[in-house]
C-alpha cells in the first residue's frame, strides 16, 4: 500500500535527507588510498550516534540477506554494487567505491548512494559512474504528477541503452518514508505510461545501478554483498525525492 506524505512530513524527511547528504559528502572526502572500509563504517556509526539518528541497516534482516546486517553503511568495492558488507579492506589506487546510506531521524527516513573512484580514475570507470548519474537525473526529471512509475524506469533504461550497459531489474528503487522500504517498487527498466500514477506526496528512492558487461548478479559468501556475475565493475547513484505539485524535490542533495 502506497502512503502519501503531507508537506509537513516531507519537510521532516528533508531534515533526514540533509543529514544523509552531509555524511555521504564526508565519506567522499575520507575515502582515500589506504583507508580501511571499517574506518568509514566507524565514522558513520559515530555521526549517527552524535545526531541521535537511527541506522536503517543495523539489525536489518530481509529475505535476501543472511541474518541481521550489523553495520550502518553499505560499502561496495569494484565488482560489488549493492548491500556491500564493510570488512577489513584498505582501499587501493583505482578502486571503485559505492557508498549507500539510509538513516531515520525522528521517525522519518532518507536513502542515498554515490559511487567514486579512489585515487587514479580509469576513463571507463568514470564513464560508468557518469551513466548512473545521468540516468538518475533523467529519472528525476520525469518524476512529475500524472506520470507513472514506468516513465521513471524507462528513463533509466534509455540512458543505460545509450551507454551500452545492460540493466538488472531484480533490485531497484522503492518507496520510503516511515520505513526504508515501502511501496511502490521502481525497476530500472520499464515502459512509459505503465504502473502506479505519480501523485503529490509520494516519496521514493530512485537508484539506477549498472555493471559494465552483465545484468546478472551473484551473492558473496558473506550473504549480503551483491556482485556482477562476470566480475565487471559497477556503479550506483541514488536520491530520495518527493513528488510535489510543482515537480520533484530532491531531499538528499547537498544544500
Amino acid at each position: 500500500m502506497v502512503e502519501l506524505k503531507t508537506p509537513g512530513e516531507i519537510e521532516r524527511m528533508l531534515v533526514t535527507g540533509q543529514f544523509v547528504a552531509e555524511v555521504l559528502g564526508e565519506l567522499r572526502e575520507r575515502a582515500r588510498v589506504g583507508v580501511n572500509l571499517l574506518e568509514l563504517e566507524a565514522h558513520v556509526r559515530e555521526k549517527i550516534r552524535q545526531r541521535g539518528a537511527q541506522s536503517c541497516y543495523w539489525d536489518y534482516a530481509p529475505s535476501f540477506g543472511r541474518g541481521p546486517f550489523r553495520n550502518t553503511v553499505c560499502l561496495s568495492v569494484n565488482d560489488a554494487v549493492l548491500h556491500g558488507l564493510p570488512f577489513d579492506y584498505a582501499l587501493r589506487d583505482g578502486d571503485v567505491l559505492t557508498m549507500d546510506l539510509a538513516v531515520g531521524i525522528d521517525g522519518w527516513v532518507a536513502d542515498a548512494a554515490t559511487t567514486i573512484v579512489v585515487g587514479t580514475p580509469a576513463p571507463e570507470d568514470l564513464r560508468l559512474i557518469r551513466a548512473t548519474e545521468e540516468a538518475l537525473a533523467a529519472a528525476i526529471a520525469v518524476a512529475l504528477p500524472g506520470n507513472r512509475i514506468g516513465d521513471i524506469s524507462a528513463a533509466i533504461s534509455a540512458v543505460a541503452r545509450d551507454y551500452g550497459y545492460p540493466v538488472n531489474t531484480e533490485f531497484g528503487g522503492h518507496g520510503l518514508g516511515r520505513t526504508m522500504h515501502e511501496d511502490p517498487h521502481i525497476p530500472n527498466s520499464g515502459k512509459p505510461g505503465r504502473g502506479y500514477r505519480l501523485r503529490p506526496g509520494l516519496t521514493i528512492a530512485i537508484e539506477p545501478w549498472f555493471a559494465r558487461t552483465t545484468d546478472r548478479i551473484v551473492t558473496d559468501p558473506d550473504g549480503w554483498t551483491l556482485r556482477s556475475a562476470d566480475g565487471s565493475r559497477t556503479a550506483h547513484s541514488e536520491h530520495t525525492i518527493a513528488i510535489t505539485e510543482s515537480g520533484p524535490e530532491v531531499l538528499t542533495s547537498a544544500r
